[in-house]
């Protein structure tokens, strides 16, 4: 197969309110190299940056993968020449702060999954906050297997998200979990057959819409800080989108608008 060297790795495409992000190196199950990191970098930032976009979606371009995570022939290569000391995190290389790292983005991210979610593949699933998968999807954090860790997140935000010994089956083993396992687990949101998932996608994109920005963004930003505090710390935390909506226009529109029997015009200020 002849691939474009100029081809982007990281397809972005602006909707409306809605970005449309898709990893483009189908021929290699969309495995990801330096280039596609520093590619997302700068979409990320784009994405947090234009008040115009209030949702993204994050999916993986072909018919085979979401995403099979780190490209490990080039991480061979890169190891031959400076072996690194850590794999937690991504500060220092392409794309920092990655995804998984972007602890201050309160804008919702939704994985649109299908096929292979494998390595680093399922650990930006799991740093989105809603994931809608085929049928075939299939999630692994086979890292174990190859001598390495999963350090994008996925020893951190599995253990979260599962309990524990359910996570540290999946960790040390590397075992795959197919996507009705996931629904199962809590780890998936919606899994539908592969030819009903756009419109899957776009029923959680218009439900997320319907909602006031701000307040979505004030309700991502307590949800997730909050997690390791003590209750009445997580009450007395400040909340910085929190409080950008208390002040906006839309705190006053929801209310007014369900006073008077309409639906609410949000202004996201």
């Amino acid at each position: 197969m002849t691939v474009d060297p100029d081809e982007p790795r990281v397809r972005y495409e602006k909707r409306g309110r809605v970005a449309y992000v898709t990893l483009n190196r189908p021929h290699v199950l969309n495995a990801m190299d330096l280039r596609m990191h520093e590619e997302l970098g700068h979409v990320w930032d784009d994405f947090a940056a234009d008040d115009e976009l209030w949702v993204a979606v994050l999916t993986g371009a072909g018919s085979r993968a979401f995403s099979t995570g780190q490209d490990l022939k080039e991480r061979a290569d890169l190891d031959r020449q400076e072996p690194r000391q850590t794999t937690f995190g991504s500060r220092g290389l392409p794309g920092w702060p990655r995804l998984t790292e972007r602890f201050d983005l309160a804008k919702p991210i939704i994985a649109r999954v299908h096929g292979f979610a494998l390595g680093g593949g399922f650990e930006l699933a799991l740093a989105c906050d809603v994931i809608v998968a085929s049928q075939d999807a299939v999630f692994a954090l086979p890292e174990a297997r190859l001598g390495l860790v999963a350090g994008a997140g996925g020893v951190f935000r599995l253990t979260r998200q599962l309990p524990l010994k359910t996570a540290m089956g999946y960790l040390l083993t590397g075992r795959q979990i197919p996507a009705e396992r996931a629904l199962q687990l809590g780890l998936v949101n919606e899994v539908v057959a592969l030819p009903e998932l756009d419109d899957a996608v776009a029923r959680w994109v218009d439900d997320l819409l319907r909602c006031a920005p701000l307040a979505v963004r004030a309700i991502k930003q307590a949800a997730s800080r909050s997690l390791d505090m003590p209750l009445e710390e997580a009450f007395a935390a400040r909340y910085e989108w929190e409080e950008r909506r208390c002040v906006s226009q839309d705190a006053v529109e929801g209310p007014r608008a369900f006073a008077e029997r309409r639906e609410p015009v949000w202004q996201g200020q």
